[in-house]
């Protein structure tokens, strides 16, 4: 079985429009299971990030996610971008790069949920639950 390519492409594209001395930017799906991105900054579900050395800092494109700091409104945040909600990645001089296949929110919020609701079960009451990555945050 092959491997995704989304993260192959994300990182391709990446260096092409650096390389080519112009500015990559993102633009994500901010509802999707996991996503940590800034609140307000959306255009009906939809954000776009710049993700330049310039505007990002300790910038990881991993084969599962995108993670970053960044300062938005001058207060510095971790981002983290689950790689099915990544819809684009292009430069901002030319719009040149690639978009992808939107994601499954459905599914994703059903899988999501029941992850969820299988690690509610197995712990006790008194135990307090971990966030991790596969944190669900819903930002309307």
């Amino acid at each position: 079985m092959m491997c995704d390519q989304k993260p192959y492409l994300v990182r391709a594209f990446y260096d092409w429009i650096v390389d080519s001395g112009c500015t990559p930017y993102l633009q994500i799906q901010i509802n999707y299971p996991g996503v940590v991105a800034p609140e307000g900054f959306d255009d009906e579900g939809v954000l776009v990030l710049n993700i330049s050395g310039q505007a990002t800092n300790r910038l990881q494109l991993g084969d599962q996610s995108i993670d970053f700091e960044a300062r938005f409104r001058g207060k510095a945040m971790a981002v983290h971008v689950p790689m099915p909600a990544v819809l684009a990645i292009f430069a901002k001089e030319n719009a040149q790069g690639m978009g992808f296949a939107p994601p499954d929110l459905e599914q994703a919020l059903k899988e999501a949920e029941s992850v969820s609701a299988s690690t509610t079960s197995a712990s006790s009451p008194s135990d307090k639950p971990k966030r991790d990555r596969s944190h669900l945050k819903v930002v309307k």
